[in-house]
């Protein structure tokens, strides 16, 4: 049998934001909030960004990495399908990321927003299939710990 050239992975991740459900939706859905945490929020140089926020709709993404990243100066871009949206509830993606012309994943990824006493309380939870060459399971959760941080700009913005 030759060897395996997918790896799998499943995270969660959950956070506590102190803003209401539809204000951390509002993030996820405006463009200009969406820009701002996602692609701005990381200091990379943003070379494309393309938003239907829609059930069927898509995303695109290209950006060069910052100087800090671990491949300073390459490009990675994002083509994102929604998959389910319900407004201040959850929302569904299946996305892959490629660098250069190199796609080196697919995954499917659910955001969802649960009111708490503090404000919202959101579930991040990402299946991937991670192919040869690409970050793995490991560094992908780094990589969304961080994006989920830089949500609260977007948040900020969403009054």
């Amino acid at each position: 049998m030759e060897k395996t050239t997918v790896t799998h992975g499943t995270f969660v991740i959950e956070r506590s934001y102190a803003a209401t459900p539809e204000r951390v939706f509002a993030a996820f859905q405006d463009p200009a909030k969406k820009r701002r945490w996602f692609i701005e929020g990381r200091n990379n140089e943003a070379e494309t960004f393309e938003m239907d926020f829609r059930v069927g709709g898509t995303e695109r993404s290209s950006y060069q990495m910052g100087p800090n990243s671990p491949f300073p100066g390459t490009v990675i871009s994002n083509e994102t399908k929604y998959m389910d949206i319900v407004p201040n509830r959850r929302i569904v993606i299946a996305y892959t990321m490629s660098m250069g012309e190199r796609r080196f994943s697919s995954s499917q990824a659910s955001f969802e927003l649960v009111p708490s006493e503090k404000g919202t309380d959101l579930v991040f939870t990402e299946q991937g299939a991670y192919f040869e060459g690409s970050d793995g399971v490991e560094r992908r959760e780094q990589g969304w710990r961080q994006l989920l941080e830089h949500l609260v700009k977007g948040i900020d913005v969403a009054a």
